[in-house]
């Protein structure tokens, strides 16, 4: 039997259907970010920067564009004869078997996978934030502290620590009580969902809980551990850490990315954010261009006028159009003289000439208040926005519209146009 000391269960089976139209048609964690990568790049490159060599990739929802982009893991030197990277779907067995129905679950699905590495740790990681952490220094604290579990955690704003799972701790950082999104939370402690389980504390809480519906560490595993007395330790972390789970938070991610120092800094020679990468031209841009605080990916050919903005990889923004405040994934097009204001244009979409984003006042989703409440214009892939049309702020698009969809070439603020195949 082969023996890892610890080895790293990612969970990217998610669909995060707060980004709308943006996960139609991808799992949350394949979804692109920062002009050149995708979400699943960070945990991924933050596996192999700290020495973690064997990682289970668990998937689920639209997983196609997530299998082909993470292949046999040769861009995070994931690609091994023992260990490196596994894609784990969830199967059918003889005695019949479900889809992962929760966290827990899904790991407890994989039981095999991870008995053959015989590991003594367990990493428990979740496959959509933006951040670096060396796993290591997580495993000598969960060492040094002889624990069963140690949960990352970060301070919140307490205002907003209902959203997340709060930990109460002692003077040496020992977790005495663990309350999942409480109404009033009584710490601003909250849980990243980064768990070190010692293997043999895991096994047992999962065998135990494998009929419990909907499986989750954070309702039922850690739960379970407290009253088994288990000794529970949180690790706190104090660097950048994002949940991109929502429009608002993806768009501010990406824009923090091109300040001028940028609190989350992809250029470090010492922490590597690794992607695949087409080998595709270089960026153009021509004399007429205008370029202020941008990010621009590979093969781009900028024509345009371009401020404070995250464009992909083979985007072309032709003469005359203008791009602020927005997030344009890569192969999209913006025609001659649009303007895209506050906009997150997903990949391969062609705007019209003419065509103007983000025009007028906020207004309220009519479509969904709780994904589409940001004051931006979304439109979801392979989507196609006709010229001179005038579209309003919080909307969204996905689909190839025709300027039939636009009465008198408008959608209002507050507005949407989801064409068949665009069904989210």
């Amino acid at each position: 039997m082969v023996k890892k000391e610890m080895i790293a269960m990612l969970l990217a089976g998610g669909q995060g259907s707060r980004l709308g139209v943006l996960t139609q048609k991808v799992a949350k964690p394949a979804v692109s970010f920062g002009g050149k990568y995708r979400i699943i790049d960070f945990p991924l490159s933050n596996c192999i920067n700290s020495g973690v060599d064997t990682v289970g990739v668990l998937t689920q929802y639209q997983p196609l564009r997530l299998n082909a982009h993470i292949g046999i893991g040769i861009p995070w030197d994931l690609d091994r004869n023992v260990g490196g990277v596994t894609v784990l779907p969830p199967y059918e067995r003889s005695k019949g078997s479900d889809w992962y129905t929760g966290t827990a679950n899904a790991i407890y699905q994989n039981l095999e996978y991870m008995e053959s590495y015989n590991p003594e740790y367990v990493l428990i990681l979740s496959g959509d934030h933006i951040y670096k952490m060396d796993y290591e220094v997580m495993l000598e604290y969960h060492k040094a502290n002889n624990a069963d579990v140690t949960i990352a955690a970060m301070p919140v704003p307490i205002e907003e620590a209902s959203r997340f799972g709060i930990l109460i701790t002692d003077d040496n950082n020992k977790i005495t009580e663990f309350e999942e999104k409480p109404a009033n939370p009584r710490s601003n402690l909250a849980s990243m969902g980064i768990y070190i389980f010692s293997w043999k504390a895991l096994k047992e809480a999962l065998i135990k809980l494998s009929e419990e519906p909907g499986c989750d560490f954070g309702k039922h595993v850690i739960p379970y551990c407290f009253e088994q007395g288990k000794r529970i330790f949180a690790y706190e972390y104090n660097g950048y850490w994002k949940d991109v789970g929502t429009l608002g938070s993806y768009w501010e991610a990406n824009m923090e990315l091109i300040d001028i120092i940028p609190e989350f800094n992809l250029y470090e020679e010492y922490w590597k954010i690794y992607t695949k990468s087409d080998r595709i031209p270089p960026q153009y841009i021509s004399s007429d261009a205008k370029i202020t605080k941008c990010i621009i990916g590979e093969g781009s050919e900028i024509y345009g006028e371009v401020t404070n903005s995250v464009i992909g990889s083979g985007v072309v923004i032709e003469e005359g159009a203008v791009v602020k405040d927005s997030i344009i994934m890569q192969d999209s097009v913006i025609g001659k003289g649009a303007v895209v204001e506050k906009s997150i244009i997903a990949e391969d979409v062609k705007v019209g000439d003419g065509a103007h984003l983000g025009v007028g006042e906020y207004a309220p989703s009519k479509y969904d208040q709780k994904v589409y409440q940001f004051d931006l214009v979304t439109v979801g892939e392979h989507s196609v926005i006709p010229e001179n049309v005038k579209i309003g702020k919080n909307t969204a698009i996905s689909g190839a519209t025709a300027a039939e969809d636009y009465p008198n070439g408008e959608l209002e603020s507050g507005g949407y146009i989801i064409k068949a195949g665009g069904i989210v």
